[in-house]
Order: structure tokens, then sequence, then C-alpha cells
């Protein structure tokens, strides 16, 4: 038995069963590189599912953990800590917003939204609009928000206050609105059901909805966020503010922080006593984001994602036109990009996902619609380049 497999056998053992995981037990990682306990080494185009987006141990970010590590650690948010405060300074500075509640995930930032709409908005107004095909985490009212059916199955019955509108539809959304509503909730561009952009025309129906009925914008930018899509925030590409938007994944290059962004009017509501968390904000996770938004907002760092999403969405066009029984166009901004299947690619889809990894090619299999890709955001051109060669024999041997 190999090292690895020593490893993965071990794992079943004791972990409860809630994940797919790939036979590979990874070890070390470097750039868009992993290494499992057998030294087979892997091209990540999955960063851990949009996490690791400067790389694996990026060296200003491993520098400034290690420091940090060695200096302090946790004291609780009964005290102010430098890199906490570092951190929010750069978020304000950088987006629309005044104030930031830090926390360790983007399902925890996403429930900070959730009760700060309904805190703000006052009683009898809590009810959530959000959109089928969503995804805003694994909490009861995160997955209650979430429009997907598949997520809820099991875990009825769920909070209530969360209903869902048809996507890409306005009326159906105006019609869900009532004197219960606070705020419609929704991701630029959601990822999980199959990177699905939200238009810009919607985007402003939306929020023009918003402005009629006096509702609260809640961006989820927790995949989207921190450079996924050529700029700090999705939301500035597409001429719609937020009044409340939340941000995680990226943030951390790998360590577990999420972050709840608003105005100063909005967060007025939420005082001592109302929320918190023990963990938020730990001052290695929030030096760790220091490092990642100071490396991003580094002089043309994120025109470099624009450059090569062009050249990788012209590469998975040409993949498309190639394989039509297969693949039917691609879709998504920045380097969060699907080749979108066709109904025989679907078919395949999972299998084509393994091809590849056994080809040492990491990607994944999103809202059994797309294969989804995305890639460290330093990636390089040679880097896609070899993901196309491989991608092209895997396609190759599916469209016999």
């Amino acid at each position: 038995m190999s090292e690895n497999q020593q490893w993965i056998t071990r794992s079943k053992k004791v972990f409860i069963g809630t994940y797919n995981r790939f036979p590979a037990t990874m070890v070390k990682g470097e750039g868009c590189r992993l290494w499992d306990a057998d030294g087979k080494e892997y091209l990540d185009f999955l960063s851990g599912i949009a996490v690791c987006s400067l790389g694996h141990c990026h060296p200003q970010v491993t520098e400034a953990i290690r420091k940090q590590a060695g200096e302090l650690v946790h004291v609780s948010n009964l005290f102010h800590t430098k890199p906490q405060i570092e951190l929010a300074e750069l978020l304000t500075e950088n987006s629309f917003a005044d104030k930031v509640f830090l926390a360790n995930s983007g399902a925890e930032a996403n429930e900070a939204a959730i009760k700060l709409a309904r805190i703000h908005s006052g009683p009898g107004r809590y009810e959530i609009i959000s959109l089928s095909g969503s995804f805003h985490g694994r909490t009861l009212a995160t997955i209650a928000a979430t429009g997907q059916p598949k997520f809820h199955e099991g875990f009825e019955p769920l909070p209530t206050g969360f209903v869902h509108a048809e996507f890409d539809n306005i009326q159906a959304i105006e019609n869900l609105i009532n004197a219960s509503t606070c705020a419609i909730f929704c991701e630029p561009l959601q990822g999980e059901s199959g990177v699905r952009p939200l238009s810009k025309e919607y985007l402003k129906a939306i929020k023009a909805l918003c402005d009629k009925h006096n509702l609260l914008l809640i961006f989820d930018e927790v995949q989207t966020g921190i450079g996924r899509t050529g700029t700090l925030f999705a939301y500035e590409q597409l001429g719609v503010t937020p009044d409340i938007m939340t941000s995680a994944k990226a943030l951390g290059n790998g360590l577990p922080i999420g972050a709840m962004l608003t105005t100063d009017i909005i967060a007025k509501a939420l005082v001592p006593g109302t929320h918190a968390s023990t963990f938020g904000g730990n001052p290695v996770a929030a030096a760790g984001g220091v490092a990642v938004l100071k490396t991003l907002l580094g002089d043309g760092f994120l025109e470099s994602i624009q450059e090569k999403s062009i050249y990788f969405i012209q590469k998975l066009e040409t993949l498309a036109e190639k394989f039509p029984t297969l693949a039917q166009g691609v879709r998504g901004k920045g380097l969060l990009l699907g080749l979108v299947l066709t109904d025989r690619g679907i078919e395949h889809g999972m299998a084509i996902v393994q091809n590849l990894f056994e080809k040492g090619i990491l990607i994944n299999f999103a809202g059994n619609k797309v294969l989804r890709f995305i890639p460290p955001l330093i990636v390089s051109h040679e880097e896609i380049d070899n993901l196309i060669g491989k991608l092209t024999d895997t396609l190759e041997s599916f469209a016999v």
C-alpha cells in the first residue's frame, strides 16, 4: 500500500462521510502546484474552491502568518489588534463600505448580513428574497437562503423568512415583495450552480426594486470577491452598489476568515450584544488578509487578471468549437470560468473531472452543468496551455 493510500485509509476510519474526496492526500503546495504523499504533482485549477487565489504558500502571505504567529495568536474581540484594524482599513478604503464585521467563513459572513438586514429593517420586516440556483452557505439560515432544494433535503423544517425567486426574472422578484420583506440577497455571479453571471440590466432592475420598496440589497461576494473577477469586488464592474456585502474564501488565501461590509448608517443597527464571533478577525488570519489585499492592490495585479481571462476564454471557446457534441460555450468573469456542457457532455461531466485528475489537473463539475475553472490568480499562460492540452486529450476520448 502506498503512503498516499495509507493516509486515505486512516482518514476514512475517523471522519464523518460528508465529502466525496479525490483519492489524494495533499502534503505540499507551491504556486499553482500541489503534491500528494506519493510525490505526484498536480496543476491546481480549483484553488481550494476559489480560496488560494495567490497560489499555495505565497511568500508574502506566508511571511505575514509566520511573523504574526510569533507575536500574538488570539486575545478575543474584547481587545483591539493591529492586524484586524489594518485589514478593515484596507477593505473600507477599497470598497463602498464604511464599516466591517470580521468572521471565520463565508457562511458566517452571510449569517451576519442576514441578521443585520433584519435588525436594521425593524420589527415585522424579516423576509429575504434570494434567487433560484443561489448558494449562500451550510448553516441552517444560509441553506434556507440558498435557492437549491437539494441542499434543503433532510434538514426541514428550515428557518422561516426566506423565499426564492426564479433566476433572471425581475417580475418574479417583485411578485414576492410584501410588507415583511427586508432585503434581496444575490451573488453577482452564481458559482456553485454552474458559473451563471447576473447581467448588469438584471442587477440594476433588482437595485431599482430595492429603492422603490425601501429594501436592502445584499451581495454575496464570497466567491466573486478579492480579485476573482478582475476587480477587487465584482460589483465594481456592474454599475450597482450593494448596501451590504460579504467576503471570505480568497480573503485569507487559505486561512479561515470572512467579512461583512456595510455603510455607517446601516451598521448602527448592530450594537454590543447583538452579534459576535469568538475567533472572528483572529490576528493570524487578519495578518494573512492584509498581505493578500496589499498584493492584489499592487501595481498591475488586477489588470493582469483581465488579460489572463481573455486568453483563457479564447482557448476554452476554441475547445467548445472543436467538440460541439460535448461543449456549447463559455461563461463567467475574470478567472471564474465555466465550460458549459451539452446534454451529452453533462453525462460525462464527473468522468471528465476524474480523467483530468488522473492526468494531474484539478478542476470540478459545478451545478451538474459546467466544468469550472478557478485557478490561482497568479496562473501563467503556460499553465493555462498545459490545462488546455490535457483537457483536449480528455475531451477527445469522450467525443468518440
